[in-house]
C-alpha cells in the first residue's frame, strides 16, 4: 500500500473558499483522494442582566391595559427542529409539479421523508427523525441550506 502525501496547499485553498463563501464545509475528489474541509460553528447565547426580585409596591387603582404585542416564537429554536445533515439544494417534492413529501399539518412517522437535499449530484432523502406534527417548514423549494440549518419543526 503506497503512503500519499497531500500538498498542504490544496487544503489551505480550500479553507481560504470555505471563508470567502462563508460556507462551512467543502469536499473535492480528484484522482482517487477525498478531502473534506470543514470548520466548526459555534452559536454564542447573549445571556441578559440578571432578574431582580420585584420590590413591594402599595396597590394602586387599575389602568387600562393597552394591547400587548403577541408573542413572536423563532420556530427555528424550537426543541422540534430538524436540520440539515449537510450542504445542498433542498426539495420539498420528488420532482417538479410534484406534491410536497410533508406539508404544516400533517403527522409524520419515524423515518418518514420530509424533504430531499441534493449535495453533488446525490439526491439524499431526509427523514423524520421522531414522529409527531409538522408545525412549520423552514425552507423554500430549491433552496440551499448550510450544515445544521433548520429545515422543519416536528413536533
Amino acid at each position: 500500500m503506497a503512503k500519499t502525501t497531500i500538498d498542504q496547499t490544496i487544503i489551505r485553498q480550500l479553507a481560504e473558499i470555505l471563508k470567502d463563501t462563508d460556507l462551512s464545509e467543502i469536499e473535492v475528489e480528484q484522482e482517487g483522494l477525498r478531502i473534506r474541509v470543514a470548520r466548526t460553528l459555534v452559536a454564542t447565547a447573549h445571556v441578559g442582566p440578571a432578574m431582580m426580585a420585584p420590590s413591594y409596591a402599595p396597590p394602586q387603582a387599575a389602568a387600562p391595559v393597552a394591547d400587548a404585542a403577541p408573542l413572536v416564537v423563532d420556530p427555528a429554536k424550537s426543541v422540534g427542529v430538524v436540520p440539515s445533515p449537510m450542504v445542498g439544494t433542498c426539495y420539498l417534492a420528488a420532482e417538479p409539479g410534484a406534491r410536497a413529501f410533508v406539508s404544516v399539518g400533517d403527522t409524520v412517522r419515524v423515518g418518514q421523508t420530509l424533504l430531499i437535499i441534493e449535495a453533488m449530484k446525490h439526491m439524499n432523502q431526509i427523514s423524520a427523525p421522531r414522529a409527531g406534527k409538522i408545525t412549520a417548514i423552514l425552507v423554500e423549494d430549491g433552496q440551499p441550506v448550510e450544515y445544521g440549518e433548520p429545515l422543519v419543526v416536528i413536533e
